[in-house]
């Protein structure tokens, strides 16, 4: 009888980690990935410090995932961010918390991570297919791959899919498994950005003096949720940590509604009253950027945030009352009219219904073929949580295969 064999379809995070997993039992393992090179969404993440995970409590920690927590949790719980941190060290990259308590390798880079990553795998016998791209099943059951040299046909003992969402799709997921799954009958919520940017619809003048410039230190508040970070202005809206934090509660009241309002607060750390004192002193000869500036402590892009929003509501700024100058001071309405393209997010949501799946991460319709990563439907905020959550599916997934092998 010949040994198992297993096929990875996707060479991210989730997919090395499960190649990992079953290849540590002595188990033949092929990843296939349509891309020329491994895991390159992971070395992007990485550029500006690859933050694997985070230190909060894990209870907390669960708690980003949302409605999806209950589907994640026990395999989070198998592999948590101690389990994370200590693989990592493994590899001879030690981690370290940073103040907002994320978690990154102390070369704070992707790459040296990477490459202690692959060296494991070769030695431990896992092999790669690159520039296979899957393109379903045959009508015997076997998997299908585009190849430079053709099609190629591959009848494993057991299948792994692990491939992603469909943002930055130029770095190898783009999402069209999606229907190659749907056709099979397979429930799929489809794709939405995830931890994305803003549509809005900025003035000439806005845009063209303020695009690049950081909002710092400010409140973003959208219905009962606030956030306190940093927005960037974009040529065509909003972006940056603080508005992806809020990001699935714009998108969906945007796509029930047709936009949202997001307010931001451009002095939180100033009381309302002393903002009014400030405001209260006279201007004299001053221009009333100036003034901002000197009396509100506003930077050029708040100042102009200010005036783009008293300029729509056709109300001069010199006209202003100054309780209603502070007033939007603290709590400027900024319309956002969509989701930045779905190609630019950072995650996505929607994806492999959890109810086509069992425990151990297998097709109910599909016996022999798991899925991991982010191609479930599930999403969280950028922190580590995403990393975290595509590492520990990949575990369990693999798990699952090397028990249905055993069966």
């Amino acid at each position: 009888m010949s040994e198992p064999e297993v096929a990875i379809v996707g060479a991210g995070p989730a997919g090395l980690m499960a190649a990992e997993t079953i290849a540590s039992a002595g188990v033949r393992v092929t990843v296939y990935d349509r891309m020329p090179s491994v895991a390159r969404k992971f070395l992007m993440a990485g550029r500006g410090g690859l933050n694997l995970t985070h230190s909060e409590p894990l209870n907390v920690f669960l708690a980003r995932y949302g409605a999806a927590e209950p589907r994640l949790r026990a395999a989070i719980e198998a592999f948590p961010p101690e389990a994370l941190r200590a693989w990592s060290e493994a590899l001879g990259q030690p981690t370290f918390v940073g103040s907002s308590g994320r978690v990154f390798p102390q070369a704070f880079k992707a790459s040296p991570l990477l490459r202690a990553w692959l060296r494991r795998l070769d030695a431990r016998g896992v092999r790669f297919a690159l520039r296979h791209d899957w393109t379903g099943w045959d009508a015997n059951g076997a998997l299908r791959f585009a190849t430079p040299e053709g099609e190629r046909s591959v009848r494993p003992d057991a299948t792994l899919l692990a491939l992603g969402g469909a943002s930055w799709p130029r770095l190898g997921a783009d999402g069209a498994w999606t229907s190659l799954l749907a056709d099979k009958g397979i429930a799929i919520a489809p794709l939405k950005p995830a931890n994305c940017g803003f549509l809005v619809a900025w003035s000439d003048v806005f845009r063209e003096r303020f695009e690049g410039q950081p909002l710092k230190g400010v409140v973003l508040r959208h219905g009962e949720c606030s956030v306190r970070g940093e927005a960037v202005v974009t040529r065509h809206g909003l972006e940056g940590g603080g508005i992806y934090a809020l990001s699935a509660s714009l998108r969906d009241a945007i796509a029930e509604n047709g936009e949202t309002i997001l307010n931001i607060g451009l002095r939180p750390d100033l009381p309302a009253a002393a903002l009014v004192t400030r405001l209260s002193s006279p201007r004299g000869k001053q221009s009333v950027s100036t003034f901002l500036r000197k009396a509100a402590g506003l930077s050029p892009v708040g100042i102009g945030l200010v005036q783009e929003t008293a300029a729509r509501a056709g109300t001069p700024l010199a006209a202003m009352p100054v309780e209603a100058l502070a007033a939007l001071i603290d709590e400027i309405p900024v319309v956002l009219t969509g989701p930045a393209s779905i190609d630019r997010a950072i995650s996505t949501a929607g994806g492999l219904s959890f109810d086509e799946i069992d425990d151990r991460f297998m097709l109910r319709r599909w016996p022999g073929v798991f899925v991991a990563g982010e191609m479930m439907d599930w999403e969280a905020p950028t922190g580590g949580y995403l990393l975290q959550a595509c590492f520990a599916t990949g575990v369990a997934a693999g798990k699952g295969v090397l028990e249905f092998l055993q069966r």
